[in-house]
């Protein structure tokens, strides 16, 4: 670039320049120029104020405590355990209610286990043998119950065994009965209640109105119902989708979501909770491996003799998981901070500047 451009363009830095307007005279364009206005003044007003309220301050950060209780009881006569009732304190894990818990509907019992040496279960694949050999002392039994000793014991006659074991003796039983022996946790009741505040707007409201025990007592939750918290587990299943004597033979996970969308412009009546419900694990049991949801306790006692006994149960159940989430919505003062001729005034109310 030479001398003369470089000054040239150090001498265009201290030039004024205005802009020009043109007015064209045309009614086609300018018609068009006024739809062009009129379409962004309609998404304004249409769209960002009225259907998505941009004019409101919106919290997302809800505060949420869940309570949950269950009620019922079960009758069921069995071998292993005879005739048993289960109440609360047996079939709902854990104990304390909160807002994941689990309902036991099926169960497979062993029991009367010692520790002591016994034959490994011959189906699983590496307790298999032929020799003792194949049974290398204190390797344990990959997915199975105990540790080998050494041993490999056969029936008379056989040409293949099982390893002999240390472990909690006799080893799992794993027939489960086909239909679910708590069958009747269908018709069992769970209290569900739910505390949430938007902290922003210092706003607070639970699902259960302040009304007669009664009606809480008497009540079932429905769409006629809504701030009724008693809810039964079978619509629960029914409403996820699933068929809950189905569902009770292996057991499951079920998802209960409580919205809270407030509008807090309005009357704090106006703000209530919405519950969907789904199923959370692999609907297709049959079709999956690991199908269902399971999982194993014992109950220990020991004997006049001092030696230590257990009860093991495989539980198959329903494990219900509640999950709150939602926003508050309220007029951010647009007119009295932007739109008025003593707006000034007003944001020198609202906020205050610390130097």
């Amino acid at each position: 670039m030479g001398q003369v451009a470089w000054k040239a363009l150090f001498l265009s830095l201290f030039d004024y320049k205005t802009e020009k307007y043109v007015i064209a005279k045309n009614k086609k364009v300018g018609i068009l120029y006024r739809v062009v206005q009129l379409s962004i003044l309609a998404y304004l007003v249409g769209w960002v104020f009225v259907v998505k309220k941009g004019y409101q301050d919106t919290d997302t950060s809800l505060q949420s405590s869940v309570i949950t209780k269950l009620k019922g009881v079960a009758f069921t006569n069995t071998s292993e355990l005879g005739e048993r009732l289960w109440d609360v304190a047996d079939y709902v894990i854990p104990p304390q209610g909160e807002n994941v818990f689990f309902v036991m509907t099926n169960l497979i019992v062993t029991p009367n286990q010692r520790q002591a040496t016994c034959p490994e279960s011959a189906s699983i694949p590496d307790a298999l043998c032929h020799k003792d050999g194949d049974c290398p002392a204190g390797q344990a039994v990959v997915a199975g119950n105990g540790v080998k000793t050494g041993h490999c014991l056969k029936d008379r006659d056989s040409v293949r065994g099982t390893c002999e074991i240390l472990a909690w003796c006799p080893v799992e039983k794993r027939s489960k009965p086909k239909k679910p022996l708590l069958a009747s946790a269908e018709n069992f009741t769970v209290y569900i209640k739910n505390s949430i505040r938007f902290p922003k707007f210092k706003f607070s409201k639970m699902n259960v109105l302040a009304t007669n025990e009664s009606y809480l007592k008497s009540c079932r939750y429905s769409t006629e119902h809504p701030y009724c918290p008693i809810f039964l587990l079978g619509n629960i299943v029914r409403w996820a989708g699933s068929d809950f004597q189905e569902m009770a033979s292996e057991g499951g996970v079920i998802g209960i979501q409580i919205e809270w969308n407030c509008d807090l412009d309005k009357a704090p009546s106006e703000c209530n909770p919405h519950y969907s419900f789904s199923r959370l694990d692999n609907k297709f049991a049959e079709n999956s491996v690991s199908s269902g949801y399971n999982f194993r306790f014992a109950k220990y006692y020991r004997n006049a003799e001092g030696v230590d006994y257990r009860t093991l149960i495989k539980a198959y159940g329903i494990r219900f998981d509640v999950m709150v989430n939602g926003k508050g919505a309220f007029f951010c003062d647009l007119v009295l901070l932007y739109l008025i001729k003593k707006s000034n005034f007003y944001r020198g109310k609202k906020y205050e500047e610390v130097k």
